[in-house]
């Protein structure tokens, strides 16, 4: 089974570290404690960690270092120098679009509006590899879309989101395991809607 490729897209910096925006970066660090390595220098501009225990042939996790509108850049140059095919390439963002809590993946797509996706698609030159995506919630329609997702989580939905949080690397773990399809079979449905407690995996 060839290297798998988790990269969680964000914008670096203290400043961002808690925002919606960067769930990504949140999934990837869950995914290093689970595995018990560290971040280091990439041959990117990007930080990455070896999980050479998850997966036959290990699994790298990288976090790009460039804002997230030119996260393609480290994604392409990653991509090439450990020689990652699009299909084994997962990217793990944030989605207004989806409720808090929310998971979402998919094999190929769209940006949907996502400035680090879209910078993926161009610096790759495909659309072909796979997504999951964190639902972050869109909030008061009233408030501009940037200052929500460059913002903090409410109190109150830091439980909700830290679940989910939880469940998406898992779902990243079944990704480099048994890849997209089971990861779509398994976490796109609503656990809340298919009358299951929190947390639980549904399976079909």
């Amino acid at each position: 089974m060839p290297l798998k490729l988790i990269v969680g897209l964000g914008n670096p910096g203290r400043r961002y570290r808690d925002t919606r925006h960067n769930v990504g970066f949140a999934v990837v660090d869950e995914l290093a404690r689970r595995q018990g390595v560290e971040f280091e220098g990439a041959p990117a501009e990007a930080l990455m960690a070896r999980a050479r225990h998850l997966g036959p042939d290990g699994t790298i996790l990288a976090k790009p270092l460039t804002m997230m509108n030119l996260s393609g850049f480290a994604v392409s140059d990653m991509t090439r120098y450990f020689r990652v095919a699009h299909d084994d390439l997962l990217v793990v963002a944030d989605d207004v679009a989806l409720p808090l809590g929310r998971l979402r993946a998919r094999p190929r797509g769209s940006d949907g509006g996502h400035r680090g996706f879209r910078s993926i698609i161009e610096q790759l030159g495909s659309a072909e590899f796979s997504r999951l995506r964190v639902g972050v919630g869109r909030g008061d329609a009233r408030r501009d879309l940037a200052d929500h997702v460059l913002g903090g989580f409410d109190p109150e939905e830091r439980p909700q989101i830290e679940e989910a949080i939880g469940r998406a690397a898992d779902a990243a773990e079944v990704f480099v395991l048994e890849g997209i399809e089971a990861v779509m079979n398994r976490f796109n449905a609503d656990p809340l809607a298919r009358g299951e407690a929190p947390g639980a995996t549904p399976e079909r």
